[in-house]
């Protein structure tokens, strides 16, 4: 690892930051609407099974490629892999993907932008249900409003960038995840004691297995690996930066727990209020825009205070949670830039601000001005999500199976699981990884990709 590279200082830096990665608008954004889609707690029995079974494993791989070494997505596949072309698409593609997701993500961070202005300027207190109601439709299908929100909320996230490694990336995740473990749990404990919020806890608890089908199962795994950030370049940037002490397992193992623990809050803060507001749980991208101001306005008749403060708390914990995100996205192309381009940090930061506010921008508008493009029969904003979740990450994340199962070797492999021989759990937990890493997770790789393309 290059001298002058920097590192993260210590486990707890390692695990705020991955988990950072991790926790963001995967669980309080995505994994709410993801359950109300698969049906209830028969999703999230499989997601919960797949996180652990197959997606950790896959956690580990993409972190013995990063930590192996010591460099962003292109530079680890020439290092690990030589100059193959075959494995520079897997370089290539794992720059490419988070710059995707980010510029559509960020999308969804300018609407939580809107809506905190929106609860620190009362609007909620003084609005009838109804209006509360469409507010957001009216909002996402505007152009200036969501147009300046996505731009703020993206330069933030590449500010943060470009502090660096220990000074922004480090610094800011330290702060935020627990700030954000507080700010869930605050919303997890308001949700329960709403009226008729019973229905929301059986509905996350009471598996209807019926309800399964292929789709399903693969929607389940793919939402495991979104939550976990796999196939994205993250975890193979953000490992980079681990020092060659640090227990990869036990990283790994702790962002997974942090990460489920995060995603059920999540649920558990938003599906009692889904169904106290009585709209659908499966109401897709905009449901916690469509919920909880609902909620806030209903409160305001007789709790206003009460009702202010929680909005507050609520938007301010979905920007958060957005902005570990985006942070650790947009860092991926940022890396690149900057060890491959030799440019300096805050210039790549400004390249990457540029070229995923373009992109970002197409997608804002999908929802107004350029609502009635298609791609595939899907908005901008709906089909770039669905490549990516569907087929960026399937690709990258089967790439680097294939890279640490099939081309490294399993001596070097090995020995960047356990520290050199000296993790005695490593080493004993080592065989069972390797056979799961060769054999088992490419099928579930390929099953994802038949059901989702195919069936």
């Amino acid at each position: 690892m290059a001298k002058d590279r920097e590192t993260f200082g210590g486990r707890a830096a390692v695990i705020m930051a991955l988990a950072g990665s991790a926790i963001g608008l995967g669980n309080i954004w995505r994994f709410p609407y993801m359950v109300g889609e698969g049906g209830g707690a028969a999703f999230i029995l499989l997601y919960l099974f797949f996180s652990f079974s197959f997606s950790l494993p896959i956690f580990m791989v993409e972190s013995i490629i990063g930590r192996r070494s010591g460099a962003n997505c292109l530079g680890a596949t020439r290092k690990l892999a030589g100059d193959e072309n075959v494995w520079k698409v897997l370089g290539y593609l794992s720059i490419i993907t988070p710059l995707i997701i980010v510029s559509y993500y960020s999308v969804v961070g300018g609407w939580s932008v809107e809506f905190f202005l929106k609860s620190l300027s009362l609007t909620f207190m003084h609005s009838d249900p109804e209006t509360v109601n469409g507010m957001f439709g009216q909002f996402a299908s505007s152009f200036w409003g969501p147009s300046v929100c996505f731009t703020a909320f993206l330069g933030i996230s590449c500010l943060i960038v470009a502090g660096g490694v220990r000074k922004g990336i480090e610094k800011f995740s330290k702060f935020c995840i627990p700030v954000l473990f507080v700010m869930v749990l605050m919303i997890m404990v308001f949700s329960l004691t709403l009226p008729g919020s019973g229905k929301g806890v059986e509905y996350l608890v009471r598996p209807d297995f019926s309800k399964l089908t292929f789709s399903n199962c693969a929607s389940a795994l793919g939402q495991s690996f979104y939550s976990l950030s796999l196939g994205m370049g993250i975890i193979i940037t953000y490992s980079s930066y681990v020092s060659k002490q640090e227990n990869l397992m036990a990283s790994g193992t702790y962002t997974a727990l942090f990460d489920t623990m995060f995603a059920m809050m999540a649920g558990f803060a938003i599906m009692p209020a889904v169904f106290t507001a009585g709209i659908q749980p499966s109401a897709g991208p905009g449901l916690i825009f469509q919920t909880l101001p609902y909620i806030f306005t209903k409160m305001a008749a007789t709790m206003p205070l009460i009702s202010s403060g929680v909005a507050i708390i609520f938007f301010l914990t979905i920007i958060f949670s957005a902005l570990t995100s985006s942070v650790s996205l947009v860092e991926v192309g940022v890396a690149y830039l900057v060890e491959e381009k030799k440019m300096r940090r805050g210039v790549a930061a400004a390249l990457v601000f540029a070229g995923t506010w373009c992109l970002g921008m197409l997608c804002s508008l999908s929802f107004g001005p350029l609502s009635g493009f298609m791609i595939a029969g899907k908005p901008i904003f709906d089909f770039l999500d669905m490549f990516s979740s569907n087929f960026l990450l399937l690709i990258g994340s089967f790439m680097a199976v294939l890279l640490v199962g099939w081309k490294m070797s399993k001596a070097d492999v090995r020995d960047e699981f356990t520290n050199g021989g000296t993790l005695k759990a490593n080493n004993k937990a080592f065989g069972a990884l390797y056979f799961i890493v060769r054999y088992v997770t490419p099928l579930a790789l390929i099953f994802i990709f038949i059901t989702n393309f195919i069936l």
